[in-house]
Parts: C-alpha cells; sequence; structure tokens
C-alpha cells in the first residue's frame, strides 16, 4: 500500500464544504468518487481540514493509501480527467505510510478577501465580500495584530462547532490592500474554531467602518462574549491558502 498525498485548488461555491455529507454535494464526496473510478476500488480520503459551504481552497491537503501502478507524482495528472472544473488536483506525491493530512498538520494559513469599491464586480461575486463603505486599512492592520499570541477565542466561535477547547494560538496576521481596492486578510495559527476566520474578517471590517476602535479587539477576546464581536463575514471571501506540516513528517 502506497500513502499518497494530493493537494486540491477548487471553487467551493455550489459545494456544501469539504467533509462528505448525506444529501449534499461535497468535495470530498467528489474527490472520493474520481478516485475511485480512477483506481478501479473504493478510495477513503483524509482531509486536512472542514471547510464550510462555500469556501475556497488554494492549497488543501488530503492523504490516502492505495495499490496502483501509477507513479505518485502522475496521479494528479490522471485524476484530474475524473474530476469538474472547479476542482484541480495541483500535485501527488508518495510520504510516508505513518503520515496523516488532518492529523500531522500543525497549522494553516487562511486569507479572506473583502472588495473595497464604489461598485460591485460580477466577476468576483462568488469570489470575495463586497463592501461599498470606505473602509480604513491602517485600522483593520492595526485591530488585526491584538489576535496574535494564544487566547481563548469563545468570542470568535459560531454556534455549532465541535471543538472541545476554545484556545488557539495566532502565529502572525496583516491585513493589505491593493489598487483594485481588494483587501487581504491573511492569518496563520495553530487552528481555528467554527467561522472564526469569518468572524475576524467581520469584525475587522467593523474596524475599518469606525464601529469599533482597534484597541478593543484585545478586551471582545477577554470577554469571551460573541455577541461583542462583529458580524460573520460571508463565506465565498474565505480561502483556504496554506497547510502546514512539519518537515520530519513529510
Amino acid at each position: 500500500m502506497k500513502n499518497i498525498l494530493l493537494t486540491f485548488e477548487y471553487d467551493g461555491t455550489k459545494y456544501s464544504g469539504w467533509l462528505i455529507q448525506k444529501n449534499a454535494v461535497t468535495i470530498q464526496g467528489v474527490v472520493q468518487a474520481a478516485l475511485s473510478n480512477l483506481l478501479g476500488s473504493p478510495i477513503s480520503i483524509n482531509g486536512c481540514s472542514r471547510t464550510d459551504s462555500g469556501v475556497h481552497a488554494i492549497n488543501y491537503l488530503a492523504s490516502f493509501k492505495c495499490e496502483t501502478t501509477i507513479p505518485p507524482n502522475k496521479i494528479c495528472y490522471a485524476l484530474n480527467d475524473y474530476l469538474p472544473n472547479e476542482i484541480v488536483c495541483k500535485a501527488s506525491e508518495l510520504v510516508p505510510d505513518e503520515f496523516h493530512a488532518r492529523f500531522d498538520s500543525t497549522g494553516k494559513i487562511y486569507k479572506y478577501l473583502l472588495y473595497n469599491s464604489t461598485f460591485p464586480s460580477p466577476l468576483l461575486a462568488n469570489r470575495a465580500w463586497y463592501n461599498k463603505r470606505s473602509l480604513n486599512v491602517e485600522l483593520m492592520q492595526s485591530a488585526a495584530t491584538h489576535f496574535i499570541g494564544k487566547h481563548d477565542f469563545s468570542a470568535f466561535r459560531a454556534v455549532g462547532g465541535l471543538s472541545k477547547t476554545t484556545e488557539r494560538t495566532i502565529f502572525n496576521t496583516s491585513v493589505s490592500q491593493d489598487s483594485t481596492g481588494m483587501i487581504t486578510f491573511e492569518v496563520e495559527g495553530d487552528g481555528f474554531l467554527y467561522n472564526m476566520v469569518r468572524i475576524m474578517a467581520g469584525t475587522l471590517a467593523y474596524v475599518g467602518q469606525g464601529k469599533i476602535p482597534p484597541t478593543l479587539i484585545s478586551d471582545i477576546i477577554s470577554s469571551k462574549d460573541r455577541k461583542k464581536a462583529g458580524i460573520t463575514a460571508p463565506a465565498h471571501g474565505l480561502y483556504l491558502s496554506k497547510v502546514l506540516y512539519l518537515t520530519s513528517k513529510l
């Protein structure tokens, strides 16, 4: 049996997230069906993370075990013939037998896109959250720094999450804007609670609008009160950008 690691990029607009579900079309369900057809036997694949309905991925990693004569680095090319256009396997490689895409992850990097312009762009309808009101990016960047560190992020968790603990460590954050008006919020952490990044993005939007002072972020975190944070930003602006692993695991 070979242990294969796959890297995907996908548009999650019409999918009910990654995790396979009954009566719903998911990324995992489509990928498993494609792999099973390619390899001629039932395949079960382990994803690095759950992603919500409508969330996208730039580098989503998943591992599975199989017996095949296809060279590991060629599986991605063959697999793409079985996948719909909105899901692409960008790489495939052989990894150690004990490697697991989810359990061996040490952290993740997410990006959230906010399109700040007078008029919306139809080309970005399912790619970024449109904000008409002018946003102060400097205030948003200042606010984002208060997320860094190990905290109880209960105030940034939506109801319905399955996590047993609410402490997470945020390593880095950044907020930047390009010439088109696109604002990118990037956050790196050892893990994230249910809707955590989307609530962070919604809170930063409130900061940018002047509704919440940047220095209040620390107080919101300390309060552990979801009602004191901002809104949950729409799913279509969120991207899983990178999954982190110890080099020794790969």
